[in-house]
């Protein structure tokens, strides 16, 4: 194979991946995870582009002697929600890239 065509090629695979991996950031936004915090007293749902959909608080939580609790664990559920969006994100592209590490994809 010439140079010419196997950089054609590669370009090629290039663009492919490109587009499979639009497809699958498209995909990844329609998912959703929930994440929750103090035995489910703090519950978030987090959808693939990482934008908090929902939060439900557990109204035994809500003291106004102690906001400080209740801001720890919203905070808490809501970067455990982060980190599972990651990690299932970081899952799909092992699958398209065929298990490669890419630096800088999705948190890998």
């Amino acid at each position: 194979m010439t140079g010419r065509k196997m950089f054609g090629g590669m370009m090629k695979q290039a663009q492919e991946l490109q587009e499979r991996m639009a497809k699958m950031q498209e995909e990844a936004a329609k998912k959703t995870v929930e994440a929750s915090a103090g035995g489910g007293m703090v519950t978030v749902v987090i959808n693939g582009r990482q934008q908090v959909l929902s939060i439900k608080i557990d109204p035994e939580v809500v003291n106004t002697d102690d906001i400080d609790m209740l801001q720890d664990l919203i905070m808490a559920a809501v970067n455990d929600g982060i980190r599972k969006t990651q990690e299932s994100m970081a899952e799909e592209m092992k699958g398209m890239t065929g298990g490669m590490n890419i630096p800088g994809l999705f948190g890998t």
